[in-house]
């Protein structure tokens, strides 16, 4: 198989990954088949299976590029790099389950290609996770190795990086997903090569090899570590992010993720995911049941505290104006919030307001009792 035309394929510019692998498709059903190399050298294929116009154009001025990939495919390939397609039997399976036409044209990697193959759990969450969430993460990772799973790891600090170190330093196994070009990680083959030596070690990237970190492919990079796992558990994630997009895009696909369950007053999105739909687990990774009082948010639960507060003092004193209330809760709030946070849901189902003698008065809903009446 010529490498040079997978490598051309996978970065060509004005196609996206789906459409190439979609004119794949094509050139695999084609009768007789179309192989790589027809697929850009013989220009009277393009039309059967459908190529655009553009598409054509795109294709035709590709070739100019052949000369100098294939240069670049065998300084990879003579440096240990392995140059996977999506039609070779090392290509990950699990991978093309979960991400179907969207998978990676190509993988490039180091290590041992088997990894691609066995059972694997993604361990994910913030690079400025709690310890309660580190501790979580290494709890996951080892229990992956006595079960004989591989780990992904996406190599940030935080969760990432404990994943990786934790299944390593237990024995186990683990794949590496890049946020770069494969051959820019000179320094963490440098600090990891004894486990690829020992065969407990994968590095993969989806990115042209000589390409640097950024922030764009640690974002792009997330589909793939969750698309190489069977199983994934949320160690911790934000509102927003790439473990929080992730997620939301594994539910959505109908995945079951694991989130562990915070404790009270922890301040990050993990009962927003269980909300949505995953699944909550304990400390050791056990799914466990979520009582609906405990499917609250700590701000949730801070603003149903609130509430309640408001209620039991206008069960006390009757009717007041929203600054005897600020005064009675003691809460460092402005009139005007205070104001907007009572008639919005759920205090307007509960508490209601009036006019009295040009004054605005709050009371329990239903209530009509005009005694000790409250003026600031």
């Amino acid at each position: 198989m010529n490498m040079t035309y997978w490598f051309t394929l996978t970065f060509i510019q004005g196609i996206t990954v789906k459409r190439k692998n979609e004119i794949y498709v094509k050139c695999w059903e084609h009768s007789p088949r179309i192989t790589i190399e027809q697929l850009f050298q013989d220009s009277s294929v393009w039309e059967s299976i459908g190529l655009t116009p553009e598409e054509c154009e795109i294709f035709a001025n590709s070739r100019n590029n052949l000369a100098n990939n294939s240069f670049l495919v065998e300084n990879l390939l003579s440096q240990g790099y392995n140059i996977i397609p999506i039609t070779l039997q090392d290509y990950s399976k699990t991978l093309k389950k979960n991400l179907g036409t969207s998978s990676p044209t190509v993988l490039f990697s180091k290590g041992n290609l088997n990894l691609l193959q066995e059972p694997a759990v993604a361990i994910v969450g913030s690079r400025n996770a709690d310890p309660v969430s580190l501790q979580f993460t290494s709890e996951i990772a080892k229990k992956c190795v006595t079960q004989n799973k591989v780990v992904v790891s996406g190599f940030a600090k935080g969760v990432d990086k404990m994943a990786l170190d934790a299944a390593l330093e237990a024995g186990g196994k683990s794949i590496i997903v890049l946020p770069q070009g494969i051959t820019t990680f000179a320094s963490g083959f440098k600090q990891y090569y004894k486990y690829i030596l020992q065969g407990r070690l994968l590095v993969v990237s989806m990115f042209y090899p000589n390409a640097p970190w950024s922030a764009e492919f640690a974002m792009r990079r997330n589909p793939y570590i969750y698309g190489l796992a069977d199983e994934i558990y949320v160690a911790q994630s934000d509102e927003k992010g790439g473990t929080w997009s992730g997620v939301i895009d594994g539910l959505r696909k109908k995945r079951t993720i694991y989130v562990r369950k915070p404790n009270v007053n922890e301040r990050n999105a993990n009962i927003l995911l269980i909300q949505k739909g995953a699944t909550a687990v304990d400390n050791q990774g056990t799914p466990i049941p979520v009582a609906p009082e405990e499917m609250l948010t700590s701000e949730e639960r801070n603003k149903q505290q609130l509430i309640t507060r408001i209620q039991s003092i206008l069960s006390t004193s009757g009717e007041l104006t929203s600054k005897a209330i600020l005064e009675k809760t003691s809460i460092d709030w402005s009139d005007k919030k205070i104001k907007e946070f009572l008639r919005s849901s759920p205090c307007r189902e509960l508490i209601e307001e009036h006019k009295y003698k040009n004054r605005i008065l709050f009371r329990i809903k239903g209530t009509t009792n005009q005694s000790e009446i409250k003026f600031d």
